[in-house]
């Protein structure tokens, strides 16, 4: 049971992964568009997989991050935690 729970999460964590990605076109800051922030994240992918081999984040993608403007970041996290309800799956619970 417990490989089912831990499948189920890692595929959550990859629907909200292609929702993060779906919502950069949708996310604003100031009347500019965070996407080509966002998209300068593609760099961390490989640290934010589940079971990922790598976990210490590289230095370009901690440069990639800190290029992102705090309210684009929270922006696009509030609107990507809307999206299972809106799906009608469950919503996500990280613990």
């Amino acid at each position: 049971m417990a490989a089912s729970s831990n499948s189920s999460k890692s595929f959550m964590m990859a629907v909200v992964m292609v929702a993060l990605v779906l919502v950069v076109a949708a996310t604003v800051v100031d009347g500019q568009s965070c996407n080509a922030q966002l998209s300068g994240l593609n760099v961390c992918g490989e640290f934010v997989v589940p079971g990922a081999d790598r976990t210490n984040p590289s230095a370009e993608c901690c440069n990639a991050l800190e290029a992102v403007p705090n309210e684009c970041l929270c922006n696009t996290f509030r609107i990507a935690s809307r999206l299972p309800s809106r799906c009608n799956i469950p919503t996500l619970s990280c613990s």
